[in-house]
């Protein structure tokens, strides 16, 4: 188990580096996403990430989506992957979205992608069809959409909580 805090300012512009790492390795699936920021580069406020390690190795980014917690992005650097650092940052992402109020936590992911749909299906989440998506979660998914980031079948995920 890693321990699972949240990130100081000044840990944010290191988590890039982890974020493009963890990027890489979707080539191997052909997956190579389009230049330009990564995710983590976009904010401004520690209190919407996680971090895994000191210094960190994985991070999660979250947010509000329709009244839920949104996992915006998971990432862990390749050299530490496979050994639960991914699941502890999922874990603590639930158990801070309980502590919130929230009765769920819902992400957007790669629906084929093993280390993506299929690990978090094993974790408690369940595909979301379209017609369950609130207006939020509807404008995130056409803003990933506008943003080339459906470079593979994507799906909607929620874990109730």
């Amino acid at each position: 188990m890693t321990d699972v805090r949240w990130a100081s300012a000044g840990e944010l512009p290191g988590l890039a580096e982890i974020e493009i790492a963890a990027d890489g390795v979707f080539a191997q699936v052909g997956i190579v996403f389009p230049p330009g920021t990564t995710m983590v580069e976009e904010v401004e406020d520690p209190s919407r990430v996680l971090v895994a390690g000191d210094p960190p190795v994985g991070f999660a980014m979250v947010g509000w989506v329709d009244g839920q917690v949104h996992l915006d992005q998971l990432a862990v650097h390749p050299d530490h992957g496979r050994r639960g650092v991914g699941g502890s940052l999922l874990e603590a992402v639930c158990a801070h979205a309980l502590a919130e109020g929230a009765s769920a936590v819902t992400l957007t992911t790669f629906r084929d992608v093993p280390w993506n749909a299929p690990w978090y299906a094993r974790r408690g989440f369940a595909v979301l069809g379209e017609e369950e998506w609130g207006p939020e979660l509807a404008a995130l998914v056409a803003h990933e959409r506008e943003l080339g980031i459906e470079l593979a079948p994507r799906v909607v995920m929620r874990r109730l909580l």
